[in-house]
């Protein structure tokens, strides 16, 4: 009778969670975050984050898989920020998968970058003509958007890329301006792609590269951190995060192992590595909100990252408490 009314009450609150995360949010509205999720009203994956003004701006893909649906559905991209890390502002979703007439849907992994006070959005999205997945780019004058398509057309597709044969290779994009104001995308499965951009942020400048990396699945993120460059990515299937350092962005890469295990009941893993306020965050999703089809309704979670004297990363220490409020 007890088991009965636990699964009464589990099933309830599992639709209650599907029935909120679908709405649409219209206006701004403020989150105070008890920990890790630190979303809990809807489901949130593949996070990015980017600073500017004071501020923290993270962008994240929304599940919306119906309970117990095991595959992806995700048809927008969602927007919040923060000065201390654990008041959040959500903002009304600043971009959908509809704002690219070229995409078929898929709104996955994607990464916001500033440059000349212009925002530039990278997303992975299924293309409606090109067989398999492409990349492409919105911008706008605000961090919160709204967003448009910067090109109208994708700036990486299937046909362009033939390191491996399937047709999600294109995904995951990561994006990083150098000191030198050169900008670079990194992206990938099964492989990791690079490419220069032009400093219209919007056009490929020269060939498409690859990086050899051991065990690497997807979910490439670049870094920079005291003349080093750090490229992390998600390891496996199910999937860890490890990382490589180089001097150079062009590298060579070495290999230094893993920073990340399996998280919760998701089988992916996704990263975002950020400093803010002088401490070091690592930006993730897990599947803890729910106990069944949790690598399809996943949930960002923020924990501390640590550096040894030599450069390198420390494990991260999942934690259901995660991080503290900062000034």
């Amino acid at each position: 009778m007890k088991t009965s009314k636990y699964l009464l009450a589990l099933t309830t609150i599992l639709g209650c969670l599907t029935s909120v995360q679908a709405q649409t949010v219209k206006s701004d509205s403020v989150i105070h975050t008890d920990g890790n999720p630190i979303i809990r009203h809807e489901f949130t994956a593949d996070p990015a984050a980017m600073l500017y003004k004071g501020k923290v701006y993270l962008y994240t893909g929304h599940d919306e898989a119906p309970t117990n649906h095991n595959g992806y559905v995700m048809h927008n991209w969602t927007c919040f920020s923060s000065s201390d890390m654990v008041t959040w502002t959500e903002h009304p979703s600043p971009m959908n998968v509809k704002d690219f007439t070229w995409a078929r849907d898929d709104a996955w992994a994607s990464q916001v970058i500033e440059r000349n006070g212009k925002f530039y959005w990278y997303v992975a999205v299924e293309h409606a003509t090109i067989h398999g997945k492409a990349i492409g780019v919105g911008v706008s004058d605000s961090p919160t958007g709204p967003f448009k398509d910067a090109r109208g057309t994708a700036l990486v597709t299937n046909d362009m890329t033939k390191a491996v044969k399937h047709s999600w290779d294109d995904i995951d994009p990561s994006v990083i301006i150098g000191k030198n104001g050169q900008a670079y995308l990194f992206w990938g499965n099964g492989i990791c792609y690079y490419a220069k951009l032009k400093p219209n942020m919007t056009e490929l400048d020269g060939e498409i590269k690859t990086i050899t990396l051991p065990h690497y699945t997807e979910a490439p993120w670049i870094h920079e951190r005291n003349g080093w460059y750090y490229l992390s990515y998600a390891y496996e299937f199910p999937e860890k995060i490890a990382y490589a350092m180089s001097r150079n962005i062009n590298g060579p890469w070495v290999y230094k192992g893993i920073i990340n295990e399996i998280a919760g009941n998701s089988n992916t893993n996704h990263q975002a590595i950020i400093n803010f306020k002088g401490k070091d965050y690592f930006i993730y999703h897990n599947g803890a909100l729910v106990p069944d089809a949790g690598s399809f309704h996943r949930s960002v979670c923020i924990d501390y990252l640590y550096y040894n004297k030599d450069g390198t990363i420390k494990r991260v220490v999942m934690t259901s408490e995660g991080v503290s409020k900062v000034k």
